[in-house]
């Protein structure tokens, strides 16, 4: 499957960690993943911490933007609203965010792939334990996405916000990286249980 930027291909299950400066950067690779799942077909979700007020408008250049989020083929959603929607992160509820969604979108039958973004949300800065806890469920999402490979899911953080400190964190939970362009397969990634045993606190 095409990626949407030239020479970029996805397979199924990919789970792709993009690192950016501002939301311009970000919107010059989400805009073309995204178009490109729309004109696949593909049943497409994404969840933005800051939407561009230009960024529909982008999208929807040669394409009925409109129709796809009437039908909801295109489905648009906060951040905040998404990860914290309780107040604090539950990567159960998110997990189970991801299931219903693109288990509907497939049991439709008008799908045969989901094409995911979600980028993390500002308010993890400040919420004790809170990126500790998101890392934690990004590892997890390789274990989501072998056992429901029919998507493929983008995960943006903009380094202005967060700073290169998750750096290490990232390369440990994504098997595939989106920077300058390239889409790599990442060498550092750690299976869920092996991340899990780096971070176990010694109760020693």
């Amino acid at each position: 499957m095409q990626f949407g930027l030239p020479d970029l291909d996805l397979s199924p299950g990919d789970h792709v960690c993009a690192m950016y400066f501002g939301t311009g950067q970000r919107d010059e690779f989400l805009v073309p993943y995204l178009r490109s799942g729309l004109r696949s077909g593909d049943k497409c979700i994404c969840v933005l911490d800051v939407t561009d007020p230009g960024m529909l408008s982008v999208l929807g250049h040669g394409l009925d933007i409109d129709d796809a989020l009437a039908s909801a083929q295109l489905e648009m959603s906060g951040a905040a609203d998404t990860y914290l929607s309780s107040g604090e992160f539950d990567a159960d509820e998110v997990l189970a965010f991801w299931e219903t969604t693109m288990g509907t979108a497939l049991a439709s039958g008008d799908y045969a792939f989901v094409r995911a973004a979600g980028e993390m949300p500002k308010p993890l800065r400040i919420l004790p334990g809170g990126i500790d806890a998101f890392m934690a469920y990004e590892s997890e999402l390789n274990t989501y996405l072998a056992e429901h490979p029919e998507q493929s899911l983008l995960c943006m953080y903009d380094l202005e916000v967060f700073g290169g400190g998750l750096m290490l964190e990232l390369l440990r939970t994504h098997p595939r990286l989106l920077l300058g362009g390239l889409l790599l397969d990442n060498p550092h990634s750690l299976a869920p249980e092996d991340y899990r045993t780096s971070h176990r606190v010694d109760p020693s």
